[in-house]
C-alpha cells in the first residue's frame, strides 16, 4: 500500500531532480521515495545505535572516555597508518 504526500522543493533542486530523473529514466516519484527511503533508514540505524550504546552505559557495560583521549587515539592512529 502506498500514500501520496506532497513536498516543497527549491527551484534548483527541482531541476536537479528533474535532469536525474530523466537521464536515469525514472520517474520523479521513484527518485524520491529512494531519497527518502535511505536518508530514514540511515536515521533509524542511528538512533538505534545510540539508544543501544545508551543502554550499556547506564547499565555499566560501557564507559565514557572523555573527548581529548578520543581525539588522541585516532590521532594515533592516523599517524601510525601514515608511517606506513
Amino acid at each position: 500500500m502506498t500514500k501520496t504526500t506532497s513536498v516543497r522543493l527549491e527551484e534548483d533542486l527541482a531541476n536537479k531532480l528533474d535532469a536525474l530523473a530523466a537521464s536515469m529514466d525514472r520517474p520523479k516519484a521513484w527518485l524520491i521515495e529512494q531519497a527518502i527511503k535511505s536518508y530514514v533508514d540511515e536515521q533509524a540505524w542511528q538512533v538505534q545505535a545510540i539508544r543501544e550504546a545508551m543502554e550499556e552505559y547506564r547499565s555499566g557495560k560501557a564507559e565514557s572516555v572523555p573527548h581529548e583521549e578520543v581525539k588522541e587515539r585516532l590521532e594515533a592512529k592516523i599517524r601510525a597508518k601514515m608511517g606506513q
